[in-house]
C-alpha cells in the first residue's frame, strides 16, 4: 500500500486515528498532482468545490464535486490532478477494517455518486 501521508505529505495530513479509522486532510492547489497512492475503503468528505481527474490502470476519470458533499470511495489505487481553478479541501475517513470478500480489484475508480 502507498499511504497518500508518505507518498505526498504537503498534501495530506493524519487529523486523528485509531485502530480502526483514520481521517485525513487532503489541501491542494490548482496544476497540484498527487503520486500514485492507495486508499482503503473510505468515506470523502468535500469542503470545497474542486475538479480534477483521478487516473489508475490507464484510465482517467474526471471528477467535479460541489463543497458539503459525502462520497463513498472504495479501496483504490490512483493518483489525481487539480485541473480546476480553485484549490481542494476534503476530508478522507479511511476504514482499516476491508469488506470481507472484495478488493480493490472491483472498485469504482474515483468517488461514487451517492
Amino acid at each position: 500500500m502507498n499511504d497518500p501521508v508518505v507518498t505526498d505529505p504537503d498534501l495530506y495530513r493524519v487529523l486523528w486515528e485509531n485502530e480502526r479509522v483514520r481521517v485525513l486532510e487532503y489541501r491542494d492547489a490548482p496544476g497540484d498532482a498527487t503520486h500514485l497512492h492507495s486508499h482503503p475503503d473510505s468515506v470523502m468528505v468535500t469542503l470545497s468545490a474542486f475538479q480534477r481527474v483521478i487516473t489508475a490502470g490507464g484510465r482517467e476519470v474526471p471528477v467535479d464535486l460541489e463543497a458539503g458533499q459525502a462520497r463513498w470511495l472504495g479501496a483504490q489505487d490512483h493518483q489525481g490532478c487539480n485541473v480546476g481553478s480553485t484549490p481542494t479541501h476534503s476530508l478522507f475517513i479511511e476504514l482499516k477494517e476491508p469488506r470481507p470478500g472484495t478488493g480493490h480489484a472491483d472498485a469504482t475508480l474515483g468517488p461514487s455518486a451517492p
